[in-house]
């Protein structure tokens, strides 16, 4: 497969007196840099968002935890669940690696990568065409138009660069393979890269296309005006191994998403055929004008509206046609067409995936033809007026700030899951997954009223979506309407019985009311529908600890932790398992790896006080209380603990009378005056400070409490404390 060389030379464009090169080329990549970080820099203060940033990095244990082997391998493997995109997982790796989860520096690695990816751009177009002015436009609009705020400020879409990045690596790859002598080594360096980028985002497959295109122009291979067969064919053989990768791909892509294909099957093929083909003037035309854009524009219930799609299949007839006919002396027309129609072809939706329509993220590739056919078509029109130059370099500066300003608001809608989603329900109307994303957003900062709200309207759209379902019923359990959660979670299953979330929810709630059996169902139930499952793995175990089965819930607290290593809730719970089976070492250890993990657990230093102290570390018992009261200071058990040993402690320096009666006092308040070991606790608080008629007093209330409650064995504890009191004595711990 011989490589051929260019027959035509590359365009020359005329430089300004005084500039070269040199000069020029780096001056170009500095300025592209400076537009990428002015319009796209303001994410470095953005937070993640509730859309696929948590599946994809923040609740990601094989991300989170970092670029580990087990991490890569794991990402490696084939997934049922989404597109087989390793690279992009890899650098989610990286960044938690480099940032934890901190989301400045994952923005910022997405920034970074669009700036690489426009440079090689403009340097790949200037290789070809030797147009430098003409390349730095198209690589100036790619930057920083406003269909590129998505793939930019979206930390989960990073796939975008780094295909795009391999994209461009590629293409100067084949270029350099295509202008010289044949060598395997070149061209297995364009199929090495081309594999690199399948792996970042699969819907680089069409890239063989615009190989195929490039030969005919700029690099001229279809030899002469009149193209033979033959050179056709030995072009398309050329293309046999990138197509052989993209067919893998293609096939990946199929088996490994059936999630979303399975979302989009009550929508009919001709349907999804016409919004295709209408999707087509849509990106076209929110190329020429950006606005009303969102993350997400939902699926034509109604379908398409015949004469818009007559008008989409029109234009896109007479468009084609008129570049095939004007292909000769204006073949840039045909490549720039050609290339926006074809790098869409995997996302336009002929064969649909997911519920919505479109994606402004899918013109991240495609858009580039169009920016090429309107710079070259421009250049040979303003050769033809007096003052076309001029005009075409004032029209582009005022094109480029325009774009960026817009483009800087656009971005500004990302800095918050809720700011994002209000705007998209500005943007777009019936948008289910807008109402639901926000009614999430609402709930995770408390406003539960309005979060159950939006999940009604989202269940007005649609009464069957599971998914909001499930999240109705969180809102109503976080407002403490248990049984109407239940309610939720019940019809979630019945639509859906495979949903593993509503089985895990329904199981919280059951738990919440009392129903352990039940609730140890659920979790059984969503461990098998998903095995990985650490938050039902942990839920379960202490389902099964409050049942008295310590072996059994000691072994799911485990696999929860096998599966996400740093599961604070997890290691919390296993500590008390051990606690509670006397491994006080192994318990210790787990409350302090919780405490490593999140520094504020108040449950997690209140239990580790209490088994250092078992041990006998009184001392660093007591900072650890300590600590719990300043991260909670309403923490019953806690002030309980605290007080008892400031009351009781053995060590004389350790006790402090005056306080533990202050930290008691506290603790009956909160109980209002009915819990027998609190008022036990403050008696021996009053004895320590000596108020022994105080204390005398309070151990009687407790043991009318306790015999009250027929807790015969405290009750029989704080008799014989109280004959301490009356005879003025303070009850010490031994």
């Amino acid at each position: 497969m011989p490589g051929g060389a260019d027959s035509r030379p590359p365009e020359s464009e005329h430089h300004p007196a005084g500039l070269d090169d040199r000069w020029t080329v780096p001056g170009v990549c500095i300025i592209l840099t400076a537009f990428v970080f002015v319009v796209f820099g303001q994410t470095y203060r953005f937070q993640f968002v509730n859309y696929d940033d948590d599946h994809h990095v923040y609740a990601n244990p094989a991300v989170t935890g970092g670029l580990t082997f087990a991490g890569i391998a794991k990402v490696f493997r084939h997934s049922n669940n989404d597109y087989w995109h390793p690279l992009d997982f890899v650098s989610h790796m990286i960044d938690c690696q480099l940032f934890g989860l901190n989301p400045a520096g994952h923005h910022l690695t997405n920034v970074l990568l669009h700036a690489v990816t426009a440079i090689l751009l403009f340097l790949v177009l200037r290789q070809m065409t030797g147009a430098l002015w003409r390349s730095a436009f198209v690589a100036a609009v790619f930057a920083i138009h406003p269909l590129r705020v998505e793939s930019v400020a979206w930390v989960s879409e990073r796939k975008d660069m780094l295909s795009g990045m391999f994209c461009m690596l590629t293409i100067w790859a084949y270029v350099r393979y295509a202008r010289g002598p044949w060598s395997p080594a070149r061209y297995g360096l364009v199929l090495l890269l081309f594999a690199l980028g399948l792996m970042s985002k699969p819907t680089l497959m069409a890239l063989p296309f615009l190989l195929l295109l490039l030969d005919y122009w700029p690099l001229g291979r279809f030899a002469g005006e009149k193209t033979s067969s033959a050179i056709l064919t030995r072009l398309v053989v050329e293309k046999i191994p990138l197509l052989i990768l993209s067919f893998c791909s293609c096939l990946e892509a199929f088996t490994g998403n059936s999630r979303a294909f399975t979302a989009s099957g009550n929508i009919s093929h001709g349907l999804q055929i016409a919004n295709a083909l209408s999707s087509y003037m849509v990106y076209l035309q929110q190329t020429f004008w950006p606005a009303n854009l969102a993350v997400l524009y939902p699926f034509p219930g109604n379908g398409v509206p015949f004469g818009r799609l007559c008008s989409a299949l029109v234009l896109l007839v007479l468009i084609s046609s008129g570049v095939f006919l004007a292909r000769k002396k204006y073949p840039y027309l045909l490549v720039g067409w050609f290339w926006y129609l074809g790098m869409l072809v995997p996302m336009i939706g002929f064969v649909q995936a997911g519920a919505y329509a479109h994606a402004d993220r899918y013109t991240y590739l495609p858009q580039i033809g169009l920016c090429l056919l309107v710079a070259w078509a421009a250049k040979d029109l303003a050769s033809t007026w007096r003052y076309g130059r001029q005009v075409l370099v004032g029209a582009t500066v005022a094109l480029v700030v325009t774009l960026a300003v817009c483009s800087w608001r656009q971005t500004s809608y990302w800095r918050d899951s809720e700011t994002l989603w209000r705007h998209t329900l500005a943007c777009t109307s019936d948008n289910l997954i807008a109402h639901n994303n926000l009614g999430l957003a609402l709930l995770q900062k408390g406003a539960v009223d309005e979060a159950i709200s939006h999940f009604q309207k989202a269940l007005q759209i649609n009464p069957d979506d599971a998914k909001t379902r499930n999240n109705l019923g969180n809102a109503l359990l976080k407002k403490g309407a248990v049984d109407e959660a239940i309610v939720y979670y019940q019809k979630a299953l019945q639509i859906n019985p495979d949903d593993a979330e509503a089985h895990y929810n329904l199981g919280l709630a059951l738990f919440q009311k009392g129903a352990v059996d039940e609730a140890i169902s659920h979790f059984q139930e969503a461990l098998e529908i998903n095995p990985g499952y650490a938050e039902a793995d942990n839920n379960l175990g202490g389902a099964l600890l409050q049942k008295g089965s310590v072996d059994e819930a000691i072994t799911h607290f485990q696999k929860a932790l096998q599966i996400n290593p740093d599961y604070a809730e997890a290691h919390y719970n296993l500590g008390n398992a051990l606690f509670r089976k006397g491994g006080m070492d192994e318990a210790i250890s787990h409350f302090q790896k919780a405490l490593q993990i999140n520094p504020d657990y108040a449950e997690a230093h209140n239990n580790l006080g209490l088994a250092l102290l078992q041990k006998g570390s009184v001392d660093e018992a007591i900072a650890h209380f300590q600590r719990a009261l300043e991260i909670r200071p309403d923490h019953v058990g806690t002030l309980v603990n605290l007080a008892w040993v400031l009351a009781t402690c053995p060590q004389a320096s350790l006790r402090n009378g005056n306080k533990a009666v202050e930290l008691a006092q506290r603790a009956n308040q909160f109980v209002g005056d009915g819990n027998p070991a609190v008022l036990g606790t403050l008696a021996a608080a009053y004895a320590e400070a000596g108020r022994f008629p105080k204390a005398v007093e309070t151990a009687q209330r407790a043991l009318q409490v306790a015999e009250t409650q027929s807790n015969n064995a405290l009750a029989e504890t704080i008799r014989s404390q109280l004959k301490l009191y009356q005879a003025g004595i303070p009850f010490h711990l031994h």
